[in-house]
């Protein structure tokens, strides 16, 4: 399995990877929390999608969730210093229990790095809302209002905005002008957000690692064109991205037949600007695509919010060798700041390895990245994961400075355990 070779390689070359690292990282804007969902085919290891705004922290192991009240208090020590009163600054989708605990433990996470935190929604509400979350425990959720270029929760102005609402809806009115720091920041929302950009800063520093380390870079790498003119009612368009969906086909065709790689390919056609799982369909030949049905057409027409889909992307789809309790599995894998901060495993025992994972019906499972502090040449399996999402870490630093958001103060420091 590539996943021991990689493992074997990274230690082999730790310190020349340590080095590279941490040059490539100078001066980029790093934000405060990130996820990333890797599959793991046997042939390749990739993230898949990167999430800046990640909701289920609730399902990290408890082990990192412990750890993880370390490293919050050391991102805040070297980077806000003098922040206490913070905003957790939610969806407004109030009916689905599960994203409630998700910001139930990072509101407990915060508070437990002894940080003053209000939860509140981008808006203004005439009294608080309390909601329940699956675990069963209640959630009391404020309004939010602007006082000159400053935003107010609870009657306390705020030093600083964490943003778990993934700003879909751009909310142009109530960031206007804004002083108050927002992180991860508005601009980096998916109202702006694109995730062919994501993905072409991935696949040039996968590239570039796998390089370094002695292995092939289709190992690290996840094949990711962008099709933009997309209107799910046009023929004219379909075909045309069926068209484009042939070419990808065969390039990996050859690709694969070249490596021996005994796998008939298929993508996943994506919407470049989503999330939840939403806008997401398989393909394995375009000819699927040219005789899509209305059910198919039905499920890309609408993202997030009822908002239409304008562009997809065309991704390699990435097969799971993993199981977990004989169910398809695929790890998750956070980071707060710079640090890898937990994890776990998507499983689904209704969907095959060629299938995408998170949909209804997904269970989570217990995988650990602190095992890494532990012993680094011993758990390859986090270690390569681990070293994925760090890859996709410094992919969304650079789609940061595509949008000229730059803060020398977010640098990493060197002292750090991977």
């Amino acid at each position: 399995m590539i996943q021991d070779e990689i493992h074997r390689q990274i230690v082999a070359h730790l310190d020349k990877v340590d080095s590279w690292f941490r040059k490539e990282r100078q001066g980029l804007f790093f934000p405060f929390y990130s996820s990333f969902d890797i599959r793991d085919s046997g042939f390749k290891v990739a993230p898949v999608d990167a999430n800046i705004f990640p909701a289920g922290v609730n399902n990290i192991c408890s082990t990192d969730l412990e750890n993880a009240v370390g490293t919050v208090k050391s991102y805040f020590q070297r980077h806000y210093p003098h922040y206490k009163d913070i905003i957790l600054l939610t969806e407004e989708h109030t009916q689905n229990p599960y994203y409630w605990d998700n910001v139930r433990t990072l509101f407990n996470l915060l508070q437990e790095a002894e940080l003053n935190v209000v939860v509140a929604m981008p808006r203004n509400l005439s009294q608080p809302i309390v909601v329940q979350c699956a675990s069963g425990t209640m959630l009391t959720v404020y309004g939010s209002e602007r006082k000159g270029d400053q935003v107010i929760a609870n009657g306390k102005v705020a030093d600083l905005v964490i943003s778990n609402n993934d700003f879909s809806d751009a909310y142009r009115d109530w960031v206007h002008d804004l002083s108050t720091p927002i992180n991860p920041p508005h601009s980096l929302g998916w109202h702006q957000r694109k995730k062919d950009e994501f993905f072409k800063e991935y696949n040039q520093l996968a590239d570039q690692f796998c390089h370094l380390i002695g292995v092939d870079p289709l190992w690290l790498t996840v094949e990711t064109q962008v099709f933009k003119s997309f209107d799910i009612n046009d023929e004219k368009c379909r075909l045309e991205l069926a068209d484009q969906v042939d070419d990808v086909l065969a390039n990996l065709e050859k690709k694969y037949k070249q490596r021996k790689i005994d796998t008939k390919p298929f993508v996943f056609i994506k919407n470049n600007s989503g999330t939840y799982g939403l806008g997401v369909i398989q393909a394995e030949t375009g000819d699927e695509i040219r005789s899509w049905s209305y059910k198919s057409r039905k499920k890309m027409k609408a993202a997030k919010g009822g908002r239409d889909i304008e562009q997809v992307i065309i991704q390699e789809g990435i097969p799971s060798l993993l199981k977990s309790e004989g169910a398809t599995a695929e790890p998750t894998i956070y980071m707060i700041g710079c640090q890898l901060a937990g994890g776990f495993l998507r499983t689904h025992g209704d969907k095959s390895p060629r299938e995408n994972l998170n949909s209804p019906g997904a269970v989570f499972r217990r995988l650990c990245v602190s095992d890494l502090k532990v012993n680094v040449a011993g758990h390859p399996m986090e270690n390569v994961y681990g070293w994925a999402a760090k890859l996709g870490f410094l992919a969304i630093a650079r789609e940061a400075k595509i949008h000229q958001i730059t803060c020398p103060s977010f640098v990493c420091h060197s002292k750090e355990v991977y």
